[in-house]
């Protein structure tokens, strides 16, 4: 059975015109895979998102008088917490509400949770917006897709390498998050085929050619 964040706003007056609701919806899983693929290697301090940033345009895309909810969806393997723990309340403390779940098998992802977050909201007659940081279409387009022709609006905010879902959907808005202001320190070094300079540019290995020896081990 998953588990949701209780709603603890208080229901609008129906006479009173609502207010408008934005949710932003977080795929941590999927979020890191993305920017590790992005950059070749595990990001350092620099190429890691600034989620005060992003809650600050959050904000600004619900408007002095709408209300902003950001939830984190992540797993957490055994033996990680310490680790985690840091991570998760530096989110807290910037207004970011995380539902963390234990990685004990291949089948403990978060996908059911997050839909089943974003249709708890979607219940309550008010959310007006929901934006989705995830590249996996798998889980997100059809209900996203659904949404967005019973009259929300949707945006998808991840990564045009690894969001090709979104940028191919008629229905469904794409911003980079590269895009966002501040919430990368520094340009991201997103070399591309479709990108190369006139001089040529290195793109580096997606892991480590050690790595060869772990799989082959692992057969044997």
């Amino acid at each position: 059975m998953s588990v949701t964040m209780p709603d603890t706003e208080r229901r609008a007056d129906p006479a009173v015109p609502a207010v408008p609701k934005v949710l932003l919806v977080w795929d941590a899983p999927n979020m890191d895979m993305s920017l590790g693929s992005l950059l070749g290697a595990r990001p350092t301090a620099a190429f890691r998102p600034r989620f005060d940033a992003l809650g600050r345009w959050l904000l600004g895309l619900a408007g002095a008088e709408g209300f902003a909810e950001a939830c984190v969806f992540t797993n957490v393997t055994p033996g990680s917490t310490e680790v985690v723990r840091p991570w998760v309340e530096a989110l807290r403390n910037v207004g970011f509400a995380v539902f963390a779940k234990p990685k004990v098998t291949e089948d403990s992802d978060i996908d059911s949770d997050m839909l089943d977050h974003i249709a708890l909201r979607r219940a309550s007659g008010d959310l007006t917006r929901l934006v989705v940081a995830s590249g996996d279409a798998r889980a997100f387009r059809g209900p996203l897709e659904e949404l967005v022709d019973a009259g929300v609006g949707v945006t998808v905010i991840g990564f045009r390498e690894y969001a090709s879902f979104a940028l191919a959907s008629e229905l469904l808005e794409f911003l980079d998050l590269e895009d966002i202001d501040g919430v990368f320190r520094e340009p991201l070094p997103r070399i591309t085929l479709e990108s190369l300079p006139d001089e040529g540019a290195w793109l580096p290995p997606f892991r480590s050619l050690r790595s060869l020896l772990e799989v082959r081990q692992g057969r044997s």
